[in-house]
């Protein structure tokens, strides 16, 4: 039976079945969800928070998500990559997968954060999972750190890789390579409600429209349109 002044057996036992994964030293499991508030709330002089798991956590996710982007994208350069890899561990993509397994309401957090928002905080929830990959690289090694993240969001990583790819600063170096200028975005159209809109975007220069694209923000529609434009300057 885990004991824990902090967190119950219980609720340390529903962490572990949600990551599918036991600790040996349920100490690391303890202090990956410890948050400095509280600790410094509780004047807890003999607890460390999850910092020092969150900076070796950032480290191992990021060697984990590189090797994954490797083997998946064989034949995509440097570039691609360090793009992919960039959406994959962002902010946002690392509390998607904290909320999904509903990390924060775990958490160990003082009385203001609680208040705060800090259980739903992007922040709150991204450093809570690079912890967690930190505890478990320290209780069982790299193998197994790698094994949950893969479970927890890069087996079904969805990226865009036209934003990947990204197109416009390939065409904004086409351009300014030979013409010393940049293209610009312009918004065509704009239909549809509010909450569903649709925007037709045009990659334009010196009065001439490049190509054009459509999507459900203007960053995808002028994705879709700097594409168009390279589709044709290489004809």
């Amino acid at each position: 039976m885990i004991k824990s002044e902090h967190i119950s057996p219980a609720r340390l036992e529903e962490i572990q079945q949600k990551i599918k994964y036991r600790f040996k030293d349920p100490g690391l499991l303890v202090r990956a969800f410890t948050h400095t508030s509280y600790v410094n709330e509780k004047q807890l002089h003999n607890m460390e928070s999850n910092e020092r798991l969150e900076f070796l956590g950032d480290a191992v996710i990021a060697l984990v998500t590189n090797r994954y982007l490797y083997e998946k994208y064989e034949k995509e350069n440097e570039g691609f990559l360090t793009r992919v890899k960039s959406l994959a561990v962002s902010k946002q993509s690392l509390s998607s997968a904290a909320g999904k397994l509903e990390l924060g309401k775990y958490l160990l957090l003082g009385k203001g954060e609680v208040a705060s928002g800090g259980r739903e905080r992007d922040s709150s929830l991204s450093n809570v999972f690079e912890a967690l990959t930190g505890g478990i690289y320290l209780d069982s090694g790299l193998e197994n750190a790698a094994v949950f993240i893969k479970m927890a969001f890069l087996n079904e990583l969805v990226v865009d890789e036209r934003e990947a790819k990204d197109y416009k600063s390939e065409l904004q170096e086409i351009i300014q390579k030979k013409h010393k200028k940049r293209p610009f975005y312009e918004v065509a159209s704009e239909t549809g409600p509010e909450h569903k809109k649709n925007f037709l975007v045009r990659a334009v220069f010196n009065g001439k429209v490049l190509g054009e694209g459509r999507g459900k923000s203007k960053k995808e529609a002028e994705l879709e349109a700097a594409k168009e434009a390279l589709q044709a300057l290489k004809k």
